[in-house]
Formats: structure tokens, C-alpha cells, sequence
């Protein structure tokens, strides 16, 4: 069976004009919020904008005021990580003025991809854009611009991040605290400053505790599952496997409890998990993850507002860092004697 395919015309400005019995040069000033319309007739026009469902299209609009006020958030792709930074825009976008555009054009994080992106949108579509761990950072754009967590860290372009450092630091001293000594970790990836950080800060809290890394327990994850599986199961099925792991994403810590329990060891009893982010995933995981919580939707946010004063003309810092905390949950425990 086909499916259905709404033929209803879009509705135009003449409609409306021949509706409330007016001329379009009328329903234009109301539309635009010029002066010279009469109350009475003022109102009867937007009486029946509201019942013919009237909307002037962003192109036009941007043809008449060089403003769409629409803001357009860009990613690669939707994965947890940047759905919860778009819930946090979306809330914030309300208390603006602005509209907000979520968009990806399937880039899959191809290098390059936020300037493709954003030169099908600026201009015409967009007044200003938040990208979502862009590959690059200096791009002419023609419209403001707000990088989160971009690849090389902050550079030029505003930027919004969290600490991710002090967030690793955070999750390997949790595990030590818990007496384990073998802790191996599970890296994000290699082109992630936040990747890198995140490993420094491992193998800083490693050092401090007077702890030598075992290279041979250190491997990359790349923040996926699919990519977390090999080598999880390198880390794992071997004489002598890491009493703990820390994954620097939830995503792969999620994996590495599921490859655990497929090679018949148990978590937390036999293995501790520690992932980084506190997606939604990590509470709902069996068991739920320990992990480090950096906010993303807080992030989500604050991108939004700067970007709304970077439009504005308002003068404010350009890079901020959020702090990230450690949420307990059911993934660890001290190690079996």
C-alpha cells in the first residue's frame, strides 16, 4: 500500500488577504509588525492566521529582515551524547526569542563536516549556530558560532566544554579508593582532545597513588560500543584481566559489562566499571553505572545563551568549562581478596 502524501497546498499571504478581506500590502505590515493597521483590522488578520495555520517561510523571512531568528544546532550525528546537549538548547531557546534547528546532514564525523553544514544553512536559514564536537574549529561562516566540545579544545571560536581532567582524575581515584591496584582503561578517541584529556588524567591519578599503567591495559574504545567490543575482550580474556575498568564513555563502559558477563564474570564482584558522561543509558545499565557526570545538557544550554549574546553584541567570556562529579552507583566494588 502507498503511503498517504498530503497534497494540502501551503497556505500563502493572499490567502489570508482574501480571508479577512483585506490587501496583502495589510497582512504584510501585520506579519512584519509595522505600523498603520487599525486595531479592529489588526486583530481580524490574526484571527486568521491562526485559523488557516499561516507561516512565513524562513527564506522569505530571511529576504525581508536579513533575521530568521532561528538558531541552528549542528551534528554529526544524533547519539547520546548530543541528544542531550539539543534538550538542554531546546529548553533554554524558550526564554530567547530565537527558534531552534536541529540538524545533521549524516557526516558520520567525517573531517570537515561542520563547514559543509553550515554553509547550507547560514545566511538564509540560521541567524547563529552551536556544532557539536566539530573536526574544525576556524570556519568563515558569516554567522556566530559556538563550538562544543570540539576536537582540538578551544581555540578561537567561543567554545563550551566540561573537565574532562579533573573528571578522569575523579573516576581513577574512585577506583583506588576502593583498594583496586590493576586498573585498566579504556580510551575514547584518538582525535578527541577530550580523549586525551581524559587519558591524562587516568594516568595522573595512577601516578599520584604511586601506581605504575600497565600498557598492556590501556586500549582505545573509540566512545562506541560497536568499536569498545575488541578490544574490551583484549582487556578482558587474558591469565591475568584488570580487577577494574575505566572506559572513558559510557557507551563503552556499557560494553565492557556486556563482554564481562558474556566471558562469565560478574560486575561488580569479579570486575568494576566506571564509564564518563552519565548518558541516560548509564542509570538504566544492568548493573546501573557508576560514571562521572559531565552536564550536558547544562552545556546544551549555556552554548545557547552564549550564542544569543554573541548575536546580542554582548560582551562575556567566550570559553567556559563545566565541573563534572562523580555519580555512584551499583558497577563497583573493592576487589575479591
Amino acid at each position: 500500500m502507498l503511503p498517504h502524501v498530503d497534497s494540502t497546498p501551503r497556505v500563502k499571504m493572499e490567502d489570508v488577504a482574501r480571508t479577512a478581506g483585506v490587501s496583502v500590502a495589510t497582512v504584510s505590515k501585520v506579519v512584519n509588525g509595522r505600523y498603520g493597521v487599525a486595531q479592529s483590522t489588526l486583530t481580524r488578520v490574526r484571527e486568521v492566521i491562526d485559523q488557516l495555520g499561516y507561516e512565513a517561510s524562513l527564506g522569505a523571512r530571511s529576504l525581508r529582515s536579513h533575521k530568521t531568528n532561528v538558531l541552528g544546532i549542528l551534528v554529526a550525528e544524533f547519539e547520546p551524547f548530543s541528544t542531550e546537549l539539543l534538550k538542554g538548547a531546546s529548553a533554554a531557546v524558550g526564554a530567547t526569542g530565537y527558534e531552534l534547528l536541529a540538524y545533521s546532514g549524516g557526516g558520520g564525523g567525517s573531517v570537515g563536516w561542520e563547514r559543509r553544514y553550515l554553509s547550507r544553512l547560514s545566511g538564509t536559514l540560521i541567524d547563529g549556530a552551536i556544532i557539536v564536537t566539530p573536526t574544525v574549529v576556524e570556519a568563515n561562516t558569516g554567522v556566530p558560532v559556538v563550538a562544543v566540545d570540539p576536537h582540538t579544545g578551544p581555540t578561537g571560536l567561543p567554545t563550551v566544554d566540561s573537565d574532562n581532567y579533573a573528571g578522569a582524575v575523579l573516576a581513577t581515584e574512585h577506583l583506588i579508593g576502593l583498594g583496586h591496584r590493576r586498573i585498566g582503561f579504556l580510551g575514547g578517541r584518538l582525535d578527541l582532545e577530550s580523549a586525551r584529556l581524559r587519558e591524562a588524567g587516568f594516568r595522573h591519578a595512577m601516578e599520584v597513588a604511586g601506581l605504575p599503567v600497565d600498557e598492556s591495559l590501556v586500549g582505545v574504545g573509540g566512545y562506541r560500543r560497536e568499536t569498545a567490543d575488541a578490544p574490551a575482550r583484549v582487556l578482558l580474556d587474558r591469565d591475568d584481566p584488570p580487577t577494574a575498568v575505566f572506559a572513558a564513555n559510557d557507551l563503552s563502559a556499557i560494553q565492557v559489562m556486556a563482554v564481562a558477563v558474556e566471558l562469565g564474570r560478574s560486575v561488580p564482584a569479579d570486575l568494576s566499571v566506571i564509564g564518563f558522561d552519565n548518558v541516560p543509558e548509564s542509570a538504566l545499565a544492568s548493573p546501573p553505572l557508576t560514571t562521572i557526570n559531565q552536564p550536558l545538557q547544562e552545556m546544551g544550554a549555556e552554548a545557547l545563551r552564549l550564542l544569543v549574546d554573541l548575536i546580542d553584541g554582548k560582551d562575556r567570556s567566550t570559553h567556559l568549562r563545566l565541573p563534572t562529579e562523580l555519580v555512584v552507583r551499583a558497577s563497583c566494588a573493592p576487589p575479591r581478596r
